[in-house]
């Protein structure tokens, strides 16, 4: 871990610890494959005894069939010798995230409550559009940024995610939908946005590591241009992740002014609105064919008047920014200090912004129905005691 991640303490009331917690072993000591780059597989096999050469060709092995055959039995590897196989099975583990429930909403969209092998909680949404699906992948279990029209921000950080729970995820996603072996056209699963739990840029190197994998042609095979990573706004790493990531870019603005944005985005207080606009005008590879998306949650009286759209429009134009602008109807949750912008004041917020020139369209709130809709994750696990999701498991 590079020294400037340790460098964003949070004000306020919140976990401060955006650096990874110790990862947790699997109980029976097996390596998982999942979410290991092909010269890691490589080195993992050395490790276990393998000499170099015989590493080298089970590691391409091994590589394909996790990550276009979507196979987790090493039995099912027809190109490895049987004789090999207890010894593989036995060292390693081929791994997706375990399901502890999963809702469909009444518009398609799904939701899955998965669970960690370490037995914490999170969870994953999947979008079906007429043209496209998107996958909405949590990077951490929890949030440390306590945006306060968010529920998933009323949770406190347990711990970062791991690179194999992440592809997990997408892996998952994949095995429910029926999209092994990979192939680059006619999927369902077609764009993923780094937008579930979690603020990706605080756990950098697994969001990373993870999405090479996505992203890599002979792996699961997603173009950096099908893939958003969305953050509140961690200035320190926006530029590491355009060169070392190079996806598109959506930053969680949702207000015009230092005074609202402190209020209902503390990492505010800590990396400003002119800071933030800065590093999005500097963000490598932004360009009018690669926008930032600026999401902009609609709270009635609080961010939603003409005055404020006139200001999104000025800000934008004063940084240049090659920009659209995510208009978020509210998603209301139990306590929420929040309401929703009247379907009137979206839209006039809509007009001026698009009469500025810049588009604007109002998101269509999917899968309020089962929580799964922008703000509305947090884990079962928050709602119910654990008793109570093992009994529902066991029935």
């Amino acid at each position: 871990m590079s020294a400037d991640t340790t460098l964003m303490p949070i004000p306020g009331p919140i976990d401060p610890v955006p650096v990874p917690r110790a990862t947790v072993s699997r109980a029976d000591g097996r390596v998982e494959l999942v979410g290991l780059s092909k010269d890691q597989i490589r080195d993992a096999l050395e490790s276990a005894g393998l000499e170099p050469r015989q590493a080298k060709l089970r590691a391409k092995q091994l590589w394909h069939w996790i990550y276009n055959r979507g196979v987790t039995d090493v039995a099912l590897m027809t190109d490895i010798a049987k004789a090999q196989h207890p010894w593989l099975a036995e060292r390693f583990h081929i791994a997706r995230p375990a399901v502890v429930e999963a809702q469909v909403s009444t518009d398609g969209t799904r939701k899955w409550l998965l669970q960690t092998h370490d037995g914490h909680d999170f969870e994953m949404v999947f979008i079906p559009d007429a043209d496209r699906g998107t996958l909405c992948v949590s990077s951490q279990v929890g949030c440390t940024l306590n945006c306060r029209f968010c529920h998933t921000g009323t949770m406190r950080l347990v711990r970062n995610l791991e690179p194999h729970e992440i592809v997990g995820q997408v892996m998952l996603a994949r095995d429910s939908l029926g999209e092994w072996p990979s192939q680059p056209e006619g999927r369902m699963l077609t764009n993923i946005v780094m937008m579930g739990m979690g603020e990706p840029l605080y756990n950098f190197d697994n969001v990373r590591d993870a999405l090479k994998i996505v992203m890599d042609g002979d792996g699961l095979g997603l173009s950096k241009r099908r893939i958003t990573l969305s953050t509140s706004g961690v200035v320190p790493m926006m530029e590491r992740c355009g060169d070392e990531i190079g996806v598109n870019l959506a930053v969680s603005l949702h207000a015009v002014t230092k005074e609202i944005r402190d209020e209902i985005v503390p990492l505010n207080r800590k990396y400003g609105i002119e800071e933030l606009l800065q590093a999005c005008a500097d963000y490598p590879g932004a360009n009018n064919a690669r926008r930032i998306t600026f999401e902009y949650v609609m709270l009635k009286d609080k961010n939603d008047s003409d005055e404020h759209a006139r200001e999104l429009v000025r800000l934008i134009r004063h940084y240049r920014l090659p920009a659209k602008v995510n208009l978020i109807p509210f998603n209301p949750w139990p306590g929420a200090p929040y309401d929703c912008s009247t379907p009137e004041r979206i839209r006039s917020f809509s007009n001026i912004i698009f009469e500025g020139g810049i588009s604007a369209p109002v998101r269509t709130p999917r899968g309020r129905d089962i929580d799964a809709a922008c703000g509305q994750l947090k884990t079962a696990a928050e709602k119910k005691r654990r008793s109570q999701v093992d009994a529902e498991r066991a029935a």
